[in-house]
């Protein structure tokens, strides 16, 4: 068996009714508490900390950039928090994580992220930070990096540290239930596309293996329920989906969806999960014209799971996972801003993509290039 190791915060909690133990468990970690939140705070009134010294709150109103976090990291200056919670989807986690290791920092925001700063390793340990998801899609409430949007620079880059892991991950599904339709379908599909894509990694090991080829056929059922009604048990499944991927991620990589991705992210400001979504099936088929040996058949053996659910054969899941994707309101990459000039900056830029590393094949650029056309 190949040597590997497991990244994952000290504590989980999963299930409906977890998020009611919030409250004793970050007072636990101290008493002047930062909490981040979404655009409005609706999602994040339940929360009741006791006997504490202050709180004080942070709203993230869209996905994080630079000049968010500096304008973060002022404004919370003086407050000087002990600890750091983030309720919310991908982006507030992604802040959250970003301001508890940053606020301890002596220098600035520059000299840790990666490909644009210096990429170096924090100096001071982060604060303890405890997230809280509420949506099911990105598991970022279990991985150890913050992402971070340069619009400036056209790019989306990572700020990383294993101690960035939360402390404890708090996932109650309760707090996914009546997330709007459309968020649900992109994020879901963001879940989806991190377990398939540590499953078929070329870093994958038998833990990430063990989390991830379970979920795929899971959460393709999960999401296909709640685009017909709301349903808690599919809420449940999806959550565990989520959480499944981000650990997953987290210790086997990703691949070219998320290597594209984040680039497409970076250079149009659309939304992480959508573009994830849009990518998937055409990368699966690039990967499948590509791939021979035991990649091929991983490749093949997420197919054989998908079509059990989306029907058809393996052959035919890249395009049927597509067409139903965009039956059920998904944009393509076109409508999200991504204009086929624009192709070869992506495609450039993505084959130095961190992520890119860990996909189970190379995809030349030709290969990308038709991914694109056809997302």
């Amino acid at each position: 068996m190949i040597p590997f190791g497991i990244t994952a915060p000290g504590r989980i909690l999963f299930g409906r009714g977890q998020a009611a133990k919030a409250g004793e468990i970050i007072r636990s970690y101290g008493r002047r508490i930062l909490v981040v939140h979404g655009s409005t705070s609706d999602r994040a009134t339940w929360l009741s900390i006791p006997d504490v010294e202050g709180v004080q709150a942070y709203h993230c109103y869209e996905e994080p950039t630079l000049a968010m976090l500096h304008e973060a990291l002022y404004y919370t200056s003086a407050f000087e928090p002990e600890v750091v919670v983030a309720i919310g989807g991908g982006s507030v986690l992604d802040l959250g994580k970003a301001l508890a290791a940053l606020i301890p920092a002596p220098d600035g925001p520059m000299q840790h992220l990666e490909v644009v700063g210096k990429g170096l390793p924090l100096v001071a340990a982060p604060l303890p930070f405890i997230a809280i998801p509420t949506t099911a899609g990105t598991g970022a409430e279990v991985t150890r990096n913050a992402v971070i949007g340069l619009p400036e620079h056209g790019r989306k880059v990572s700020l990383r540290d294993e101690r960035m892991v939360a402390r404890v991950a708090i996932v109650d599904p309760a707090l996914t239930d009546g997330c709007p339709r459309a968020v649900t379908l992109a994020s879901g599909l963001d879940a989806i596309a991190q377990v398939i894509e540590p499953y078929v990694s070329n870093k994958a090991t038998p833990y990430t293996d063990a989390l991830a080829r379970p979920a795929i056929g899971q959460g393709m059922a999960a999401l296909m329920r709640l685009m017909e009604a709301e349903d808690p048990d599919a809420r449940d499944r999806l959550a565990w989906v989520s959480l499944c991927g981000g650990l997953a991620l987290s210790n086997g990589g990703l691949g070219a969806v998320h290597g594209l991705a984040g680039v497409i992210g970076g250079m149009t400001g659309a939304a992480h999960g959508a573009i994830c979504g849009a990518l998937l099936g055409p990368v699966l088929a690039a990967n499948l014209a590509a791939a021979t040996g035991e990649a091929r058949l991983r490749l093949v053996e997420v197919c054989e799971i998908l079509a059990g659910v989306l029907g058809g054969t393996a052959a035919t899941v890249p395009v049927r996972l597509q067409d139903w994707a965009g039956a059920a309101g998904l944009p393509g990459l076109a409508a999200l801003g991504v204009s086929t000039d624009m192709h070869a900056e992506i495609v450039t830029a993505s084959l130095t993509a961190s992520s890119m590393k860990g996909n189970p094949v190379p995809l030349d650029r030709r290969s990308l290039q038709q991914v694109l056309d056809a997302a």
